[in-house]
């Protein structure tokens, strides 16, 4: 992190957080950051279900939720980006103030409940973005829906032609009962909707299903069985958690969904666990805590294809994200490693 980006980030942690954020992408846009470009290697190039990343690292869903600055984060060291979520019509979501920083923890608590400006503006900005690294769009329910599974495929539908993938989102915590959609039946009837709709893209995506790291063992299972049945492409593991084990911030009790460095343990042996489920049939995408590179090697040795980060950034800055990456390529070179995916479930047990 340059002596800028620290003195720009104690400025927006004077901020609301929220404020903050919006501060953020106006700064992004404005080009007041400074962005290396995708970091590339021979040793970092992976194929993610198809997709072809210059690097495993992306961004993950909420960030960018309008896809308003796709051109700059294009260019801020990321190999993937995923931006939304996006629900069929806009969405104010829940009331302010609904996101905390919990700066002991090195973490941050949301109940956002899928705000955004809706599947229309959105898509006209993802057909619109510059060629470049692979960009997807994480799909969303309107919170009054009749039949929430249906917007999934309706978002699909509509954006799908601009997309290079595209992430069912049936884990966030903040819309009610949505988690109720991660049971076996309700998600093959989900899924099989959302497929349908993807045969009828002009070209086929991958599809991917975020999952929630709340799940018992037998959930987990089930859900696993539902993924290699279904027609989707990769799991990410995880969304936020509900639990608030070990906090120290006085910001611990708000309702909402938990992320940063308290989530990495949780969500890495739910990763290694859908590992050994799947056997290596879908790829697998690491997400929770994610700050460092040896933490993203950490994934992907316990099953991970590829990685997302969003909240380290909080704390450490946009230019995390080209750190991680090169980092990561000299652990890989370290041990031995030729490309990401040789690495990949070789450090699973000890996470199971």
């Amino acid at each position: 992190m340059t002596p800028i980006e620290r003195a720009g980030l104690a400025l927006f942690h004077r901020f609301d957080p929220e404020l903050a954020h919006g501060l953020s992408l106006r700064a992004l846009r404005a080009g007041l950051t400074a962005l290396p470009g995708p970091v590339c290697s021979a040793r970092l190039a992976t194929d993610l279900a198809g997709l072809k990343l210059p690097n495993p690292i992306g961004l993950a869903a909420g960030f960018d939720k309008n896809a308003v600055a796709l051109p700059q984060l294009m260019r801020a060291g990321f190999g993937w980006l995923e931006v939304g979520a996006a629900t069929p019509r806009p969405q104010d979501g829940n009331p302010r103030p609904r996101l905390w920083r919990l700066t002991e923890d090195r973490a941050a608590i949301n109940r956002f409940g899928f705000n955004n400006e809706g599947m229309e503006p959105i898509t006209a900005r993802l057909a619109a973005r510059p060629a470049g690294i692979p960009v997807g769009l994480n799909l969303g329910a309107n919170k009054d829906s009749a039949d929430r599974a249906a917007d999934f495929a309706r978002v699909l539908a509509h954006a799908g032609a601009h997309l290079d993938f595209a992430t069912v989102n049936v884990s966030s915590p903040n819309t009610e009962k949505l988690r109720d959609l991660q049971g076996k039946e309700a998600l093959s009837a989900l899924l099989a909707g959302v497929i349908a709709a993807r045969a009828a893209l002009p070209r086929p995506i991958p599809v991917f299903l975020k999952i929630a790291p709340d799940l018992s063992p037998a959930e987990l299972e089930d859900l696993a069985d539902v993924a290699l049945s279904s027609g989707i492409d990769g799991i990410i593991a995880t969304n936020t958690t509900l639990s608030r084990e070990g906090l120290k911030s006085a910001h611990a009790g708000q309702q909402g969904g938990l992320s940063g460095a308290p989530l990495f343990e949780k969500s890495t042996r739910v990763l290694a666990q859908l590992s050994k489920l799947t056997a290596g049939k879908l790829p697998l995408i690491g997400v929770g805590g994610i700050s460092t590179a040896e933490q993203a090697y950490e994934k992907i040795r316990a099953g991970a294809a590829a990685v997302q980060l969003y909240t380290a950034m909080v704390y450490g800055g946009l230019s995390l994200a080209a750190d991680v990456a090169r980092g990561l390529d000299a652990l890989l070179a370290r041990d031995g490693f030729a490309s990401v995916a040789e690495a990949v479930g070789t450090g699973r047990e000890r996470w199971l």
